[in-house]
């Protein structure tokens, strides 16, 4: 039987302290689910003034939050109505699928690198680090941000499709304090990140959306989604600079053959200083009562939250779709939330911001 979603590493919530910044939730969009941050031009060029390359190197991979008190469970007892009750904090099903393509710049080199020949049949067991390039390669980066208490952290984040073309895919975790609703602060994307290089510079965010009922379930990960709108950098947005960026799809079915990407902070995987990969087949979270997450029989750690799961994966191009971001994990599996009507209604809150 699959295990119940716990922390991606060793790294407590506790660690991370109240979160609280001098940004602040504009006016509530139409849409009540979704919760907006904005951060001035003044916040944003404090934010990369911030980060030196020793503050980079002094970040901690940031870990899964525990996992929320579970839905309510069903007895044969509860009638048809409390049992809809019950479940609508966690069902997410019904809206619209939308399907956004992946989208490559013709300036953009997008074949695959020489340098790693194994076949991706023999990687899906335990993450390997990622050398076929690709436009994964520039479109996968490390998110890093800095708490209320001075803690500094890092995430991993992936470029996805938007009418802005300044759209990046994360973790809720990475944007927000569950328990408190308090948001990150001093937030940077760096694409292409690789042993502490920025190839394509560093990016700021201009806006950063959650999910109220991420906030309010106390972190329940089938909310764990999150995106963050990035400043333009020498007024070229975000895909343009790396050349693409991926597909994305919304009410989907899941079960699926995957690819997974992200920075994982052990010394196995390159103390997040590389981009590993995974691959598998989605399984449903059966360990967790009202768990609506897939995942694939493959763990990477901490610092790896956020990262991209990917379908439709063509792995010489390095071009594929996203279906989720790395939430939390097991000893054996790492899960995503499913991107539902909810995480679609707050993607076009960010490719319009």
């Amino acid at each position: 039987m699959r295990r119940t979603a716990m922390l991606v590493s060793a790294l407590s919530l506790a660690a991370l302290g109240a979160t609280v910044g001098p940004a602040q939730a504009g006016p509530e969009p139409a849409d009540s689910e979704t919760r907006a941050t904005a951060f001035s031009d003044q916040e944003q060029d404090t934010a990369l003034e911030f980060w030196t390359d020793a503050r980079l190197n002094a970040a901690k991979a940031m870990a899964a939050p525990a996992a929320a008190p579970e839905a309510p469970a069903v007895t044969s007892s509860v009638t048809s109505s409390a049992m809809s009750s019950a479940m609508s904090s966690v069902i997410d099903d019904g809206g619209p699928r939308l399907s956004v393509p992946s989208v490559v710049f013709p300036d953009a080199e997008t074949t695959a690198s020489a340098a790693d020949e194994t076949p991706l049949s023999t990687l899906a067991s335990k993450p390997k680090a990622w050398k076929r390039g690709g436009l994964i390669s520039r479109t996968a980066g490390k998110v890093f941000f800095e708490n209320a208490a001075g803690g500094l952290f890092a995430c991993s984040a992936t470029v996805a499709n938007s009418k802005n073309k300044s759209v990046v895919l994360t973790a809720g975790h990475c944007v927000v304090d569950a328990r408190t609703g308090e948001v990150f602060r001093k937030w940077i994307f760096i694409p292409g990140y690789h042993k502490g290089k920025r190839p394509h510079g560093t990016f700021t965010a201009k806006k950063l959306f959650h999910l109220k009922s991420y906030v309010s379930s106390q972190g329940n990960a089938n909310w764990d989604v999150a995106f963050a709108t990035l400043r333009k950098r020498d007024g070229r947005p975000l895909a343009k600079v790396v050349g693409g960026a991926q597909g994305i799809k919304f009410n989907a079915p899941n079960g699926r053959y995957v690819h997974s990407f992200g920075y994982g902070g052990s010394r196995a995987e390159g103390n997040g200083e590389r981009l590993n990969h995974c691959q598998g087949e989605e399984h449903r979270d059966l360990g967790r009562p009202g768990s609506t997450m897939w995942g694939i029989d493959c763990v990477q750690t901490g610092g790896s939250s956020g990262g991209a799961f990917l379908a439709e994966f063509k792995a010489d191009k390095g071009v594929g779709v996203l279906v989720g971001n790395i939430a939390v994990g097991t000893d054996v599996s790492e899960y995503h939330p499913r991107l539902g009507d909810r995480a679609r209604k707050l993607y076009k809150a960010a490719s319009t911001a």
